[in-house]
């Protein structure tokens, strides 16, 4: 009758030491993806200077909106949490997506190489950047769930394992993003 309880401990034993690494990886890896939003991220404020600098040479006129990208900026690159950095993110896009619009006004503006060159690297960026979110937002909710299964959702918390908050691109732009874009000829 030892022999068995002791077996049993042991393999409980096993089953936790094995759960907790399993979760120990998660949190790395939920860890690895939001690096690799910074690092998007950080491309991506990179470039806004020198967009900002290009407008500035054809629409000289416009100072509310390139401040507006700049002040953005200013607040995305100081953003800590995942909430927080999403919130700002979501103001740089409207700014930036205002500051492109003026090529529309701007005929020169958008004839100019540079700015063209700087449109395609950013769009490049933001394709690189939805993807880094959305092996984030994955790797979230895989680590989210196992803290949340049975038996782990028994000790998970005990030992430091809290639930991670998702990269959200928040309603406003879930609405634009859902409704589909009309054509008109």
């Amino acid at each position: 009758m030892g022999w068995i309880i002791l077996g049993l401990v042991v393999v409980l034993a096993i089953y936790l030491v094995m759960t907790y690494n399993g979760l120990v990886a998660m949190r790395q890896r939920v860890n690895q993806a939001f690096a690799d939003i910074d690092v998007q991220l950080k491309q991506r404020h990179d470039l806004i200077p020198n967009l900002v600098e290009t407008v500035k040479g054809y629409a000289t006129h416009e100072k509310s909106t390139l401040d507006a990208v700049i002040a953005a900026r200013n607040a995305a690159q100081g953003a800590g949490s995942v909430h927080d950095k999403a919130a700002a993110e979501q103001q740089l896009s409207g700014a930036v997506g205002r500051l492109l619009a003026l090529g529309e006004a701007y005929p020169d503006l958008k004839a100019s190489a540079n700015f063209q060159q700087l449109q395609v690297d950013l769009g490049n960026v933001e394709d690189k950047l939805a993807a880094a979110r959305r092996f984030f937002n994955n790797a979230v909710s895989e680590f989210n769930a196992a803290i949340q299964a049975f038996p782990a959702v028994l000790f998970a918390p005990q030992m430091g394992f809290s639930q991670r908050e998702f990269f959200d691109v928040g309603p406003e732009t879930r609405s634009q993003i859902e409704t589909a874009p009309s054509v008109k000829f």
